[in-house]
């Protein structure tokens, strides 16, 4: 069974990935977090800048697409294959308002003719491998059986399937059941994502659903970031690599954007779900949270590594109840 890092918008850029990746071998692939195309047929230079193969080298990424036309996908596609990407990952699984509101992401499930257009257009242009992520429905999970229907009849690589609606956005626990009575019908190999945050969740999916190809962790490995090296075999990470971490990637990211204060920024997005590995974190929690300086921000990250003990598992505190 592979394992995947998911994308996660504003943390596991490329300075993330390959920052990773070096401490922590185990992912058999990085989903980038989603470009959207436009018309105008060019990416950005925010954009060039996460997919450039210099950016990427050595790491298993594939990018991630969210449109719901079919030309600007194909372009697109067409240049990240050109960069030397073997797979597109077609995002429809994102739930933000601000995206469903357009009818992508998560929001294209509520047109499914729509989408059938979409895919026999993308998959009649396209040579590049094509791959999906996506939810259950929009607003019930027995939309899926209509979906499901569309994706069986495209040469879609892999279903990387998420098994919430857009309406539980990340409340609550994922339907498993309707992941389940899905999982036979799927004419693609499959792979699972939502909710698996430590070894504990990742071994019972394995048992549960030993026919699915792979699984895709994100806030759980934002947390504990050796969880799959474990599961590779390899040594839980200890303090001190935790803290050599930490310190390269804030680094990194201190020369990416050419100051301290944005780099803080970017460090607090990735502390909500890391601080989750440490026992009696609250009081620095808030420390991290409200950190102005730099240095301030530095003495409450050193202060965390020097303090407070490690769990055996990250606890999530991030899940809210459905």
């Amino acid at each position: 069974m592979q394992y995947y890092f998911a994308p996660m918008e504003g943390v596991t850029g490329a300075v993330y990935r390959r920052t990773h990746h070096e401490f922590f071998p185990g992912i058999d692939r990085y989903f980038m977090p989603f470009i959207t195309p436009t018309v105008h047929q060019c990416l950005t230079p925010r954009q060039l800048r996460d997919v450039a193969p210099e950016a990427n080298a050595g790491v298993p990424a594939v990018p991630q697409l969210l449109t719901r036309s079919a030309p600007d996908f194909i372009w697109a596609a067409q240049a990240l294959a050109g960069m030397g990407y073997d797979e597109v990952n077609l995002n429809l699984g994102c739930p933000s308002g601000t995206v469903t509101a357009k009818g992508k992401g998560a929001g294209f499930l509520a047109h499914p003719e729509e989408l059938d257009r979409f895919l026999d257009a993308v998959f009649s242009a396209c040579t590049v491998r094509i791959s999906v992520k996506t939810r259950l429905g929009m607003h019930d999970p027995a939309e899926f059986e209509a979906l499901l229907a569309i994706y069986n009849r495209y040469p879609i690589c892999e279903l990387t399937i998420h098994p919430r609606v857009r309406q539980d956005f990340y409340k609550g626990a994922v339907r498993q059941a309707d992941f389940a009575a899905a999982l036979p019908q799927c004419r693609m190999p499959v792979c699972l994502n939502g909710d698996l945050v430590n070894e504990q969740d990742v071994r019972a999916a394995q048992t549960q659903y030993p026919q699915v190809h792979a699984l895709m962790l994100g806030r759980g490995l934002l947390a504990d970031p050796s969880l799959l090296t474990r599961l590779r075999g390899g040594p839980r990470a200890d303090r001190d690599t935790l803290r050599a971490f930490h310190d390269t990637l804030y680094a990194r990211y201190c020369e990416s954007f050419g100051e301290r204060r944005l780099a803080m920024l970017r460090m607090k997005e990735l502390w909500f779900y890391h601080i989750n590995l440490f026992a009696d974190s609250e009081k620095h929690s808030k420390r991290l949270k409200k950190s102005r300086t730099a240095e301030e921000y530095e003495a409450a990250a050193a202060a965390v590594f020097r303090e407070l003990t490690l769990l055996p598992a990250a606890v999530p505190g991030w899940f809210r109840p459905a």
